[in-house]
């Protein structure tokens, strides 16, 4: 009886356990199927936008190219890709790919052993990340190609419509999109125009801007505490120099105007006791403040506050002008009437946003003349910026250098990575006191500033915001020229500029025009009063973090000297050289072209030489397109040996330091002279040589000429109308040997 009993038992303990396993099977979910891809799939070929794929080992390989950093152009092996940006190394792995809309100005990189190129323009961009899949999205377990190619899982059929033309495009992919008048007439399929795509396919960079309508809070009394205290201190330990910037107005904004009564009181209390009579009348808006300029002995007459009107009312709406954007005020970018009253910190809104990826340097005024007081609320502003960014490795990394007399860095790039802890330094940044020497500051940024040991990522683009007090006390324009011939963007914030009574002052008139990356309205911002200075957060955070607009960045594209080399041999014949100077005007086209970007020179021989152009002849696109179509078919000879030698005398000898010096010779065959010893000589000199021959050129010359390696600097086509073919090719690899070095 004992033993039927265990036996019954046992068997219902067995059943129960069963059960439990079954019902654990069914609330189970599904397990997701993650399609595999090979190593050499373009993110182009894949129509799904948004997918979850697995990588196979072994795709670190330099023949599967990507273009881009962070963000990706959709021509762009997809695992070589995520292994450059760290998602997975070369064992492969899962990763999460996002088509986005195209792009310009990809930038190149090196990055996780992987060489990422720069490209001018793609219609489709992707974003990887790592292989989790996001709340609320379903991810397709078969991928669908826009050829016959499908993953092992079997797709279904594909609409019509979904289909691409990616056979036909695949060959060239790559031509069409970054040159469309690269093409002779002969072509047989059309090229879309670069206006076009940029009008279709680039994003517009407003749309990663948080609206600060929804970020700024309303005001507590702990700033204005704050703010209180730090005037005090500044009114017993400047008061002869300082207190005159301090005064205040009826009219002052509601949000200083417990800092401005407690200053009043300190003000009222010191006539009481006679010991300063110039502060009487501090109510009325048309007080004076006598500022010394250390360097000039000319006290400074400056209005207070006297901006604060009612607001809405004509005057006041006048203060803000956004000029980079004609007829748009700063209130139609997100300020109204009750927000302008309310000037706390605004909301992170760019937390690691690739597309607000740059590496910013504010240069802080703390010269004297700005007064305690104002450099607090300069501090804030600071703090303000930092969170309104959204700091972090992967999006805007921001440092700080004060100058004074002279500059030093408070801190660099990588010294804070998070918008918290750089608004916490920035608040404990002691004033220097000093002139306002903001030409030394901004050639210490030049050299000192934007190296890879402070954390410059060569990737991003160099951005320094210069805060200037009135006006600089030394010269800017030479130290400027520089810092842009460098790559550097340079944004001009004025508060207080000098008024037309004040400008006979300023030793350097228009310094701003000569300072700034362009003269357009777009770098430079002009503030009235520092009581307003809050009010431009928000615009500035839209202008730096516009990459598409940071024209001074370098590049490829618009860091160099190029001298053409043309032989015009009787070898050649009158149409053929037409055909070469097209092949020149192709090239040159696709290069950024002025005065500080790249630049252009021309150079034709037979047995002599004649100089065409020289770098500093023509400083717009349109003129050096001109200067080609007009240059005349000599004849004669062959001597490449002495022309290489001419134009490293009368071209590059006379190229800026910080430019690439790149020659491109053209020949159709066998010099009378020896090219070795030339060659030699200019690579010698840093001029980096690619040799392009047609018909009867001699393949060991080509190679003397060429820089090493010869194989990515020579090229050689059998007829003139063949040469074409080699425009991207050569475009491609002027791009691909300057991603490979510094950047500034």
């Amino acid at each position: 009886m004992r033993t039927t009993v265990i036996a019954t038992f046992f068997g219902v303990f067995l059943i129960c356990t069963y059960a439990a396993k079954e019902a654990t099977k069914k609330t189970k979910k599904a397990k997701l199927y993650v399609p595999q891809i090979d190593c050499d799939v373009k993110a182009g070929k894949i129509i799904n936008p948004e997918f979850i794929a697995k990588c196979p080992p072994g795709c670190q390989d330099v023949k599967y190219r990507v273009y881009g950093t962070d963000i990706y152009a959709s021509f762009s092996s997809v695992c070589n890709a995520a292994i450059h940006s760290g998602i997975i190394d070369n064992t492969g792995g899962k990763i999460l790919v996002q088509k986005v809309a195209g792009h310009s100005g990809y930038r190149g990189s090196f990055s996780n052993g992987v060489r990422s190129l720069s490209l001018p323009r793609w219609r489709e961009s992707f974003l990887v990340s790592e292989g989790k899949p996001r709340k609320g999205v379903t991810y397709p377990s078969t991928l669908e190609y826009s050829s016959s190619k499908s993953t092992t899982v079997k797709s279904e059929p594909k609409k019509p419509e979904q289909d691409l033309k990616a056979t036909k495009s695949a060959d060239t992919a790559n031509a069409s999109e970054q040159g469309d008048a690269v093409r002779k007439e002969y072509q047989t399929s059309p090229v879309p125009t670069p206006a076009t795509q940029m009008a279709t396919t680039t994003p517009t960079p407003t749309t990663m801007m948080t609206d600060p309508s929804t970020t700024t809070p309303k005001p507590t009394t702990t700033p204005a505490t704050t703010r209180t205290t730090t005037v005090a201190a500044a009114a017993k330990t400047r008061a002869g120099l300082h207190r005159v910037r301090d005064i205040g107005s009826s009219s002052i904004h509601p949000a200083y105007s417990s800092v401005v009564a407690a200053a009043s009181r300190q003000f009222q209390a010191a006539q009481g006791r006679g010991q300063n009579t110039a502060f009487r009348g501090t109510s009325t808006s048309a007080s004076n403040r006598n500022i010394l300029r250390p360097n000039t002995g000319i006290q400074r007459q400056e209005p207070v506050a006297a901006f604060w009107r009612a607001t809405g009312s004509p005057a006041h709406l006048a203060v803000e002008t956004d000029s980079w954007k004609p007829g748009l005020s700063l209130f139609d970018t997100g300020f109204s009437s009750k927000e302008e009253l309310n000037p706390k910190p605004l909301e992170s809104i760019s937390q690691g946003n690739p597309n607000c990826k740059v590496d910013l340097s504010f240069l802080m005024d703390g010269s004297w003349s700005i007064g305690k007081r104002r450099f607090q609320l300069q501090k804030q502003f600071l703090g303000n910026m930092a969170q309104a960014l959204g700091i972090s490795s992967t999006g805007p990394l921001m440092g700080i250098v004060q100058y004074g007399n002279d500059p030093s860095t408070e801190f660099n790039l990588k010294t804070y990575t998070n918008s918290k802890d750089l608004r916490n330094a920035i608040e404990k940044i002691p004033q220097k006191g000093g002139l306002s020497n903001v030409g030394k500051a901004l050639s210490f940024v030049n050299k000192n500033f934007f190296s890879d040991a402070n954390g410059n990522r060569g990737g991003a683009p160099n951005v320094v915001v210069v805060m200037v007090d009135g006006w600089p006390t030394d010269r800017v324009e030479e130290a400027s020229r520089l810092a842009r011939e460098s790559g550097i963007n340079i944004f001009f914030v004025t508060i207080e500029a000098a008024a037309e009574s004040e400008k006979q002052n300023v030793m350097e008139p228009n310094f701003v025009d000569k300072a700034v990356c362009r003269t357009n309205g777009f770098y430079a911002i002009n503030v009235p009063s520092w009581f307003s200075l809050h009010k431009v957060v928000q615009p500035l955070v839209k202008r730096v973090c516009d990459t598409d607009r940071l024209v001074c960045s370098k590049t490829c594209l618009n860091s160099a000297d190029i001298g053409f080399v043309i032989d015009g041999s009787s070898s050649v014949g009158t149409s053929n050289f037409r055909t070469v100077l097209q092949f020149v005007a192709n090239i040159s086209k696709e290069f950024e072209i002025s005065d500080t970007d790249t630049r252009i020179g021309a150079v034709q021989y037979t047995y002599e030489q004649r100089l065409e152009f020289s770098f500093d002849k023509y400083s717009t696109k349109q003129d050096v397109l001109s200067a080609i179509k007009r240059i005349s078919y000599w004849s004669g000879g062959t001597s490449t040996g002495a022309a290489i030698s001419y134009a490293s005398e009368q071209l590059f000898s006379k190229s800026k330091p910080n430019k690439r010096k790149i020659m491109i010779l053209i020949t159709d065959g066998r010099s009378y002279d020896d090219v070795r010893v030339p060659a030699m000589a200019a690579h010698q000199n840093g001029v980096i040589a690619y040799s392009i021959g047609v018909a009867w050129a001699a393949q060991d010359e080509l190679e003397a000429i060429a820089t090493d390696p010869d194989k990515e600097h020579s090229f050689f086509v059998d007829e003139f109308d063949n040469l074409y073919h080699f425009v991207n090719q050569l475009i491609q690899n002027i791009c691909t040997e300057f991603n490979s070095q510094p950047r500034n």
